[in-house]
């Protein structure tokens, strides 16, 4: 290669190539009905639809995304930990398709009966799929990239079988892929506008971010996109600070517009996804609004409102009452007539018991549950006239309803949790034992009721007047002698989660504490009374959803058998799979072209390598390229190969267990690159004159877009699921004893 080497540009040089930079200016962009677009979108939905009724069986997550849309039909709250909008537009689509919501998405393989209509509840996420092809097409050509690679970069979406898998069934993929181009593409077309913030370029920055927000609401996983936008909208706007025609009122006045646009925009989406979310999913009885606190519960139709109605809001002496803990996993305090064992065994130490009465937390409903508070000062257990309710900084009395004997805490330490205090409920089994049994309610939201001490809402904490020390649930799960129940312990740390406790069930008793079988019989009647929903703001469920959401560990599989690890991605070590026919071996797994996966992975290198290889010298001052390709090549560095680090090196340091479909949004970015780094390379032969050179590239590139071809038809009975295969044809697809095709039929 010819080396020119020139003088470093001067600082008016370098203005004016910032000024350049600032505009972005590409080769001349694409129309929107570009009739290379269509065609990649006609063609995207003949391979998208090719029937899409088939197989007629729940596949891998519609077994979770089926079951939601049937619950967002029904109006029913579920608990889920990515955000709503994916969820939210399958269960439109499947509303449109007439889908009634009864078929119930038990398990992967189920048959879907003649009433539900699969096939159009499949359709939405089919087209959603097939627009990623020209909107790949027209991202790649704001960027300045020629018509002949964008169509090699729809042409390679095209035929990349692990995205063709993703848009045939209800699942979010093809909304996170779209919306997160989509996104890109319109920031891409308002900085065509001019650096500065024209109405046209303020539009498309709004667009931009609305979809970048929408792909945010679809998986978390969108983050990564709305902040590569972030950080292109920033770049833009510090090409214009060295520019001395535009004055310093004027960049603050363009720093705190694309600041708002960017934080504005995306949070209205999000929010508004969880407002619709809120405001739909009105009702109780999908077996997930467990997770959620006692209030949230009571706000819902039909769930524990229905436990709820009408019992008294004002705890005080003589209250029945159910303790839930409130903040983390839901569980109630407990206790049943059965002694902790004498002796603890451990296998570093055997440490002594009190021999009291056992106190855990149960996650399930019991009568055990119950316990009545109880003034120190006065000997029944009969609600007194005039009722004075427990306020914050109050000492109470713990009875467990169906033993009587107080919840007490000793300086033994907890089966478990050696550094923390042993709870029980004080027996005369171990007389010696002074009774501990005194505790002071401490209201973590006293300011919601002027202190007083209110079921449901009211957050409190218990705590030991003899040493200070917390009730804490402490997670941990007791041994068979505990009936697999969890620990409940004293802990001296008293402010955090999880020494708060609420009110869930409440009532008032009238028994007296002498007369034990009708103390017992009044608490048996107690069960569950019927009710009204309890009001609660939008923010106040947004946020405790929110919290939920950041901490459920619901995506943490260990040990899957389909499992994988980012650098396994790279080189498509394993696939997914997706369902298995019962007749024979034709089955649904996840697995990408092997010839567009290793051009992929391989023109990564390639053209970060270029990028590095021209930067260093340019630095020397010696320009290879022209300004104008090297221009274009930052530009598709900073959109696209940004756009793969976004998404693919924070997977290193995330603790969840990982899939190949993870990699989906990363690899859409590789194979940009791929089409990307043959532009590049076809833009080489042509600064070097070389015609032979030209010839042989083009030899290579319909060879490797004929072994393409190929390998798409051949795994495409993988992706269709409608071919019956026989244990030969499975094994010749086992092109890596890694990918684990399931044979079960000879």
């Amino acid at each position: 290669m010819t080396v020119t080497s020139l003088p470093q540009p001067g600082p008016d040089a370098q203005t004016a190539s910032a000024q350049q930079a600032g505009s972005a200016e590409p080769a001349p962009a694409g129309r929107l009905l570009d009739p290379a677009a269509l065609l990649l979108l006609v063609v995207g939905l003949a391979t998208r639809l090719y029937q899409l009724d088939m197989p007629r069986a729940v596949v891998f997550d519609e077994m979770h995304y089926g079951k939601y849309a049937a619950y967002y039909l029904k109006n029913l709250f579920f608990f889920d930990s990515q955000p709503p909008l994916g969820k939210q537009l399958l269960a439109f689509g499947t509303y449109l398709a007439g889908f009634d919501g009864e078929f119930v998405f038990d398990r992967i393989g189920t048959p879907y009966p003649d009433s539900v209509p699969i096939l159009r509840m499949r359709l939405l996420p089919a087209v959603v799929g097939s627009l990623l092809l020209p909107a790949t097409y027209h991202l790649l050509r704001e960027l300045g990239v020629s018509r002949r690679a964008a169509v090699l970069a729809g042409i390679l979406m095209l035929l990349e079988n692990a995205l063709l898998t993703q848009s045939r069934f209800l699942f979010l993929e093809p909304f996170l892929l779209l919306f997160s181009v989509l996104g890109l593409l319109g920031l891409a077309r308002g900085r065509r506008c001019g650096g500065r913030l024209s109405l046209a370029a303020l539009g498309w920055m709004v667009l931009g971010f609305g979809f970048l927000g929408a792909a945010t609401a679809v998986r978390y996983s969108g983050l990564m996109p709305l902040l590569l936008g972030c950080v292109i909208v920033y770049r833009d706007f510090w090409t214009l600070v060295p520019r001395r025609d535009v004055s310093g009122r004027q960049l603050a006045a363009q720093l705190t517009v694309r600041c708002l646009v960017m934080v504005a925009v995306p949070t209205a989406v999000y929010l508004g996804s969880f407002y619709a979310h809120l405001s739909v999913l009105y009702k109780a009885g999908s077996g997930h609004e467990g997770v959620m606190t006692s209030a949230f519960q009571a706000s819902l139709e039909d769930g524990l409102a229905n436990i709820v109605k009408n019992q008294p809001l004002l705890v005080g002496h003589g209250s029945q009452v159910t303790l839930r803990h409130a903040l983390g996993r839901p569980c109630w305090l407990h206790s049943h007539d059965t002694p902790y064992p004498a002796v603890y065994d451990h296998d570093d130490e055997d440490r002594n018991s009190s021999s009291q009465q056992q106190v855990s937390c149960f996650s399930g409903k019991d009568v055990n549950n119950w316990w009545i508070v109880k003034d120190p000062d006065t000997k029944d257990l009969r609600v007194q006239t005039p009722f004075q309710p427990f306020k914050h900084g109050d000492i109470v009395q713990l009875v467990h309803g169906l033993t009587g004997n107080h919840l007490n805490s000793n300086e033994f330490k907890a089966p478990l949790s050696s550094s923390e205090q042993e709870v029980s409920c004080y027996t005369k089994v171990n007389a010696s034992l002074p009774v501990q049994d005194l505790w002071m309610v401490q209201l973590v939201n006293p300011k919601e009721t002027d202190g007083v001490w209110h079921a449901i809402s009211s957050q409190v904490r218990f705590v030991h007047t003899n040493d200070g020390l917390a009730l804490k649930y402490s997670g941990r799960k007791l041994p068979k002698w505990g009936h697999s129940q969890q620990e409940v312990v004293c802990d001296k740390v008293i402010n955090q989660d999880d020494t708060i406790w609420n009110v869930e069930e409440h009532r008032y008793g009238q028994a007296e504490s002498s007369a034990e079988t009708e103390r017992q019989m009044d608490l048996l009647a107690s069960d569950l009374i019927p009710v009204t929903a309890m009001d609660l703001s939008f923010w106040r469920k947004f946020y405790e959803l929110q919290l939920k959401m950041l901490f459920n560990n619901q995506e943490v599989v260990q040990g899957h058998t389909y499992a994988s690890d980012p650098f396994e991605w790279l080189t498509m070590a394993r696939g997914v799979a997706y369902w298995i026919s019962p007749h024979s071996n034709a089955q649904i797994h996840l697995l990408g072209n092997a010839a567009v996966w290793a051009a992929a992975s391989g023109a990564l290198c390639l053209y970060a390598g270029l990028a590095l290889v021209y930067l260093l010298r340019r630095r020397r001052g010696c320009y290879d390229i022209p300004d104008a390709e090297w221009t274009k090549m930052c530009t598709i560095c900073q959109t696209i190969l940004a756009g793969f680090a976004f998404n693919y090196v924070p997977y290193f340091v995330i603790d969840h267990t990982f899939f190949l479909h993870h990699y989906m949004l990363a690899y859409i970015f590789a194979v940009m690159i791929t089409a990307c780094a043959v532009d590049h390379l076809y833009f080489i032969a042509d600064h070097l004159g070389w015609r032979p050179l030209r010839h042989l590239l083009t030899l290579c590139l319909l060879a490797w877009l004929a072994a393409c071809v190929y390998t798409f038809a051949e795994f495409s009975v993988l992706s269709y699921g409608t071919t019956a295969l026989s244990a030969g044809d499975v094994r010749s697809l086992s092109w890596r004893t890694s990918w684990d095709l399931i044979v079960h039929k000879k």
